[in-house]
């Protein structure tokens, strides 16, 4: 038997320790992420309460016909749609305003990095239980001030001031988050190119508009992707501040999954929702990486060796 030449004897035990090295994560991605991908799709398909082992009724797509057809989970969408708007056109351009004024030459501003990037690291628990003291009716902290001049609200218990108080506290939330993002990268663009346009003549708007924000592109696209993903899966805040109430006006998708699951107990119909959750999530991720964020992908795509 010929000996095998020391190239290939080498290649095989890169394979081999690189195999090695990925098996444990790969084992748990499947235990932990495809697993109950698979289970949610299979149970979907079946009138199911989550008792007796495996389901056995067969409806096939009676859930997803049905929660189609529900005038719940159609506001769901609606909320979806609303707080991604909002988000996209208020948070993201407060955070960006922000960190383009936090990048300036100010006294204390790193003092304000850190106060304005505080709220990220509370957990949505903390932060949910925070604003319902906050602004919970009537003895919340909000009404008493402004009961001052004479204005009542009932923030979180009435339909009409529901949702922009849980956009209210989702900026408060995230505003920082995204705000280090934009900070990070307007800090790799380099100086000497709005040093130029200053010296041409370029007033401080033009040179954000036709330099900072062209280069700002790829890490605005990371920030609108982040936040319509979280969006789909919306929960914790919105469970602790209001559950989805009053009367359902700020519920969304994946509170109404969590009524007809556990509450309910229909595994069957809430697993159809979380089907459709997963469905939106991976459809906009394909096709925002596929037509807007292609250019960036590219551009940082490489293969073992170095090569493109």
């Amino acid at each position: 038997m010929l000996p095998v030449p020391a190239p290939a004897a080498k290649r095989r035990g890169r394979w081999l320790t690189i195999t090695l090295f990925l098996l444990p994560a790969l084992v748990l991605f499947l235990l932990l992420v495809v697993a109950p991908i698979l289970v949610a799709i299979y149970s979907s398909a079946f009138r199911w309460n989550g008792f007796g082992g495996l389901p056995t009724n067969f409806i096939g797509f009676d859930n997803f016909t049905r929660l189609f057809g529900t005038e719940i989970f159609r506001q769901d969408l609606w909320h979806l749609l609303v707080l991604v708007l909002l988000s996209v056109c208020i948070q993201l351009p407060f955070s960006l305003a922000l960190a383009m004024l936090l990048n300036q030459r100010i006294r204390g501003r790193a003092l304000y990095r850190v106060v304005f990037f505080a709220p990220y690291v509370l957990s949505e628990v903390i932060t949910g239980v925070l604003f319902s003291l906050i602004l919970s009716p009537g003895s919340g902290i909000a009404n008493e001030l402004l009961s001052v001049f004479g204005i009542e609200s009932e923030f979180l218990a009435d339909p009409d001031t529901v949702m922009p108080s849980l956009f209210l506290v989702m900026t408060w939330k995230y505003f920082g988050f995204h705000m280090m993002i934009y900070l990070a990268g307007r800090q790799n663009i380099p100086n000497e190119l709005i040093e130029a346009a200053q010296i041409d003549g370029a007033s401080t708007w033009k040179t954000f508009r036709h330099i900072t924000l062209p280069l700002l592109g790829p890490t605005i696209r990371i920030s609108i992707f982040l936040t319509v993903i979280y969006t789909i899966q919306l929960f914790d805040l919105v469970w602790i501040l209001t559950q989805g109430g009053p009367s359902h006006s700020s519920e969304t998708m994946a509170v109404t999954m969590m009524e007809y699951g556990f509450k309910r107990s229909q595994v069957g119909y809430a697993s159809a929702i979380s089907v459709v959750m997963f469905v939106l999530s991976l459809v906009f991720a394909l096709v925002y990486q596929r037509f807007v964020m292609r250019r960036d992908l590219a551009g940082a795509t490489t293969t073992m060796g170095g090569r493109r």
